[in-house]
């Protein structure tokens, strides 16, 4: 196996006709998007919360997450992002993805359309005791 990367555009929800193109790398591990914080700055994105993320290695550290549009082959949907700092990588989540309609191929390393499945008012499933 090895890394997946893909080109995507990402706005301010707010002023979604000014974006940034970036080179993400696709994080199936990952739920969370990253952006480096001067590019989200610089498209007017900011910051409602800080959360605490666990790196692999088990170091907690904290980052600012606010809200931004993905647009990756002509779908656009709003996700959190992380606001990046020194040293981090420019990933591309899983919430991004699904928001998007799309999950990672690990074996081909190329995004496929995510099957959309939703639930009607009025269907029941017994389960067998």
């Amino acid at each position: 196996m090895g890394l997946t990367h893909i080109s995507a555009r990402i706005a301010n929800p707010g002023r979604p006709s000014k974006t940034a193109r970036l080179k993400f790398l696709v994080d199936s591990g990952a739920l969370y998007s990253v952006v480096p914080a001067s590019t989200l700055e610089r498209l007017g994105i900011r910051p409602h919360t800080v959360r605490s993320f666990m790196l692999a290695d088990g170091t907690e550290i904290k980052r600012r997450v606010g809200d931004a549009l993905f647009f990756i082959d002509g779908h656009r949907a709003a996700s959190p992002v992380i606001f990046g700092e020194q040293g981090d990588s420019v990933l591309l989540g899983t919430v991004s993805l699904e928001s998007l309609g799309f999950l990672l191929d690990p074996m081909k390393r190329v995004l496929r359309p995510l099957p959309m499945v939703l639930g009607r008012r009025g269907i029941v499933t017994e389960l067998s005791p």
